[in-house]
């Protein structure tokens, strides 16, 4: 049902790709203040800066870790019940996320899935940025009793039994491992949890130690996934040449004009990645049934207290290093149901939006921000906009200018 779905999408997307070209080579070249030809070319692709360093994973450049990582986003072992891999909800050829309001793993969580398209730009990740880096990110998943739901001996077992190779030449010799129980881990299940506090300190740093750097070999495959190119990047190219006529159709235009102006929207959805990667609080509506979510007021004390952070022993990282986490702004009510801004980068081709796939369509989105209601706790940072039915459509049409071009809407580094 799902890949059926996604022809038909494609078809569609396909169709209005054609259709908004037809209509665009006919379209007068756009009159843009200097001011706003600067703001276009900061939102392209070809204003991406290089990858950040990560001085907590000092593999994550290295092509093989790349690989070994690779191995492990896509293999199923890593799950109790031998079916979810990390792919199982990161899908390469759906920008890496799932189409689903909540990610399924063993079990359904209570947050949507994010892509994973130039995540390693971002400070931290996550809805409610609990982890500071990518390779931190990829553990919790892999303990979570509703993703993955395994436990730290399993996955050191697995690395043992079938990746023992790659390992080595990257980590140096596993540690011995054969009177290790197969299931125990500091997380919910209770039999592996006991299993787990009855192992020696010894041990349990150990398969710490092999679990953190699974997470690294994770890291360095993800760095490599990186945004595909769009119309919109394409026009932003050609804008000072002159040779962007033709390239987006007038209402696309006119929705770009609305985005970076009386939209508002580039005051968050800002850089290349059209994401400002902070936290802010937009009024969005609870999911109904769902535990109360507090966003980065919890988040912000999650990722200080966590042992796999930039500034903890399994790091890499220097004594000069870490500022990000170092002078991260203290939790507060302010960051009460905050959450992460999204990138808009192919985001037109893959509802639900919202955390938790709250809003069900485009529309519904700019709805949302057009009203600007009352935010269920804290305080909601919109305003309410005055965009008439036009001004909505044209900014969706430009929203759809976003799409990757490339199949899979992320390509390769490495």
């Amino acid at each position: 049902m799902r890949r059926s779905a996604a022809i038909i999408s494609s078809i569609l997307l396909a169709a209005g790709i054609l259709a908004a070209g037809l209509h665009a080579a006919s379209a007068p070249a756009a009159r843009w203040t200097e001011e706003e030809r600067a703001t276009i070319r900061s939102l392209a692709l070809d204003a991406l800066p290089p990858l950040p360093k990560d001085p907590s994973n000092r593999v994550v450049d290295d092509p093989r870790a790349a690989e070994f990582g690779r191995a492990l986003f896509f293999d199923t072992r890593l799950s109790a019940n031998g079916q979810v891999a990390c792919a199982s909800c990161h899908v390469p050829e759906r920008q890496f996320q799932d189409d689903v309001p909540l990610a399924r793993g063993v079990g359904t969580t209570a947050r949507r899935t994010m892509p994973i398209a130039g995540t390693a730009h971002s400070p931290f990740l996550f809805w409610d940025g609990r982890k500071d880096s990518l390779w931190s990110q990829a553990l919790g998943p892999l303990e979570s009793a509703v993703e993955h739901g395994g436990s730290r001996t399993q996955y050191a077992h697995l690395v043992a039994e079938q990746y023992r190779e790659p390992y080595e030449g990257l980590f140096g010799a596993l540690p011995d491992m054969g009177h290790l129980p197969p299931h125990a881990g500091p997380v919910a299940d209770p039999d592996a949890a006991v299993a787990w506090a009855a192992m020696s300190e010894t041990d349990r740093e150990a398969v710490n130690r092999v679990f953190a750097n699974m997470g690294k070999a994770i890291a360095a495959y993800e760095r490599t996934i990186l945004p595909a190119r769009t119309r919109f990047d394409a026009y932003a190219s050609a804008l000072d040449s002159g040779s962007g006529a033709g390239i987006l159709a007038e209402d696309e235009v006119a929705g770009l004009r609305l985005f970076i102006g009386k939209g508002e929207c580039v005051n968050c959805h800002s850089g290349p990645l059209l994401t400002d990667n902070h936290f802010h609080n937009t009024g969005v509506a609870e999911a109904p049934g769902l535990p109360e979510d507090r966003g980065r007021e919890a988040g912000a004390k999650l990722v200080r207290e966590d042992p796999f952070n930039c500034l903890g022993k399994y790091s890499d990282a220097g004594e000069g290093d870490c500022s990000e986490l170092r002078f991260m702004m203290a939790e507060g009510h302010e960051f009460l149901r905050a959450f992460k801004t999204p990138s808009l980068r192919g985001a037109a081709g893959r509802p639900p939006y919202m955390h938790a796939g709250q809003i069900a369509t485009l529309a519904d989105v700019v709805a949302h921000y057009s009203a600007a209601p009352a935010a269920p706790a804290g305080h909601s940072e919109l305003r309410a906009l005055t965009l008439n039915e036009t001004e909505r459509r044209q900014l969706i049409a430009f929203l759809a200018t976003l799409n990757p071009l490339a199949e899979g809407g992320g390509r390769k580094g490495f």
